[in-house]
């Protein structure tokens, strides 16, 4: 039972879901929804406005850089100060904007038409993942969380030593093209998209529960699996472009 309440997911810790004095108003699913879609309206803005600086020749070589930053800095803010959340949710959305902006135009310079593409697998992914939790067809068991959590916690680590090897100039086998390196982007990106399964069934636990201001924490928590799972299918799509 210790998985009961665990999620890969940061944003769905107990830490941000534990017992919280009583209030009038709390949590819905519409309410997560209309904040989730404002967030990704944000999000999407922001991305087509870097678009249009790059090709009216405005650098935006540290966007992707300064983006990823201010999002971690927003979400160890956001972790101490959860209250100020319907405030720092928007801004985690920007700086996620920014991430992306860099990431996207880069991508559709190389390869034209490639992020859109994969917006559309990325949100049929959500679609079909939200199918397979609200039918039952998979269940959201204590041993299908713990196998989740740990292999999504590896991808994690194995990411942030790739990263830091990448100061050093060492380049690690996930940023190449070969079969290996392509092998474990499909990998991480299954497991960003069975970690929506936890996404949704701590959302279904807490609602009409939690306390009104916490949807913005769902919807923070929401945002950082499918900014990470457009990512890793986007990394994905480039390389087989890339090596086919």
């Amino acid at each position: 039972m210790r998985y009961l309440n665990k999620t890969s997911n940061p944003a769905f810790s107990n830490y941000f879901w534990k017992a919280q004095p009583r209030a009038t108003k709390k949590m819905t699913v519409t309410g997560i929804l209309i904040k989730t879609l404002y967030c990704l309206l944000i999000i999407s803005s922001i991305v087509l406005a870097s678009w249009k600086l790059h090709t009216n020749g405005t650098s935006i070589k540290w966007f992707t850089s300064g983006g990823m930053l201010a999002a971690v800095v927003i979400s160890i803010v956001l972790s101490v100060r959860q209250q100020w959340a319907h405030i720092l949710v928007p801004l985690y959305a920007v700086a996620k904007g920014f991430f992306l902006g860099g990431i996207t135009v880069y991508a559709q310079t190389q390869f034209p038409d490639l992020p859109y593409q994969a917006i559309g697998v990325t949100l049929i992914t959500f679609f079909v993942v939200l199918f397979l939790y609200q039918t039952k067809l998979i269940a959201v068991t204590n041993r299908v969380k713990s196998t989740i959590i740990t292999v999504c916690s590896s991808i994690f680590v194995t990411y942030v030593i790739s990263y830091i090897l990448s100061f050093f100039g060492i380049q690690s086998f996930i940023w190449g093209t070969s079969w290996l390196a392509i092998g474990f982007n499909v990998f991480a990106a299954l497991f960003a998209a069975l970690s929506l399964l936890l996404d949704f069934d701590y959302i279904e636990r807490q609602k009409n529960k939690a306390p009104k201001y916490k949807e913005w924490l769902a919807t923070w928590g929401l945002l950082v699996t499918i900014v990470w799972l457009y990512v890793e299918i986007l990394r994905l799509m480039k390389k087989y472009a890339i090596r086919f």
